[in-house]
């Protein structure tokens, strides 16, 4: 049986050192896969996303995405949109406009720009909402939240829907151990972050992150953290995703808006699976929400599907 060859790459994503960032496939020329071979090789790769480059069918866009888990669709990601843009770049694609890449997905039209060696998304609009009592609780007690770790909270919503909780601190975010089946049964995607309030705290979990990060024969040097972040995402087949784009931008909105957090900092993401993933939050100053990062590309080949 003949079988169609497509250009194919696996990016990693928010680090510009391979293996410590997330993982991203994107196929390059998906034109005539069908939502079931998409959803399929998705499940197949079984990373938190795997990305189809299309042809566009807005006239502003430079290119159209399509971005599965392995449990479903999305409409917007943020990993996927900085790793696909970045692979179609490196492929030899040519923005109509030189200030900015034109990405279309499910929720519209995003822009990405480059600045150095980094590529940065304009975060969608964020919908924000409390989250009911009964669920925040149940929720707090899958993650094993003891009284006064919980902050404050908000439902995000940029397309994927993140239940987002501000705690205590970075240790606490690092040390949970949540209960994935009982977070897999109330059906939502969870994420936690905490400010560095000192520098000191910054410079250990610098240590901790680097020292968990052993695999890589050099450890990089990183700037030191504003945020820690974590996502869990078991109801959408992925227990913890390493660095999350789409959650970052929308707790940047939330945090920026309520003065928890400045208009650019650092956050640092994946520590607790031996990743050190960086996403770099900015507000400019007409109050767009820009969240960037490196890439690196580390498998280039042909799919034959």
């Amino acid at each position: 049986m003949n079988r169609a060859t497509r250009a194919f790459t696996q990016v990693d994503v928010f680090t510009d050192t391979p293996l410590l960032g997330n993982a991203l496939a994107v196929v390059l020329e998906a034109e005539g896969l069908s939502d079931a071979q998409m959803q399929a090789l998705a499940q197949w790769t079984n990373l938190s996303e795997t990305a189809f480059v299309l042809p566009p069918t807005d006239a502003h866009a430079d290119y159209r995405v399509r971005i599965f888990t392995p449990g479903g669709e999305l409409p917007f990601a943020g990993h996927p949109t900085l790793g696909s843009c970045y692979a179609w770049l490196e492929a030899g694609g040519q923005p109509r406009d030189p200030e900015f890449i034109v990405q279309q997905c499910a929720v519209g039209l995003v822009r990405i720009r480059q600045g150095g060696s980094r590529l940065a998304f304009a975060a969608p609009a964020c919908r924000r909402s409390p989250i009911a009592p009964e669920l925040l609780a149940q929720i707090s007690d899958a993650l094993g939240l003891q009284g006064g770790q919980l902050r404050a909270s908000q439902s995000l919503d940029n397309g994927p829907v993140w239940l987002s909780l501000l705690l205590d601190a970075p240790e606490t975010v690092q040390g949970l151990q949540p209960d994935h089946g009982r977070l897999r049964a109330l059906g939502v995607k969870v994420g936690v972050a905490a400010v560095y309030r000192q520098t000191g705290q910054a410079l250990i979990a610098r240590a901790n992150r680097e020292a968990r990060a052993s695999r890589s024969e050099t450890a990089p040097t990183h700037p030191e953290p504003d945020l820690e972040v974590r996502a869990f995402a078991a109801a959408s087949g992925i227990l913890e995703d390493p660095v999350t784009g789409s959650l970052n931008a929308s707790l940047g909105q939330w945090l920026m808006a309520e003065g928890l957090m400045p208009s650019s900092y650092l956050a640092s993401q994946g520590s607790c699976l031996g990743r050190a993933g960086q996403v770099y939050v900015q507000r400019d100053a007409q109050g767009q929400v820009w969240v960037g990062g490196s890439s690196v590309s580390c498998i280039r080949g042909q799919l034959a599907l």
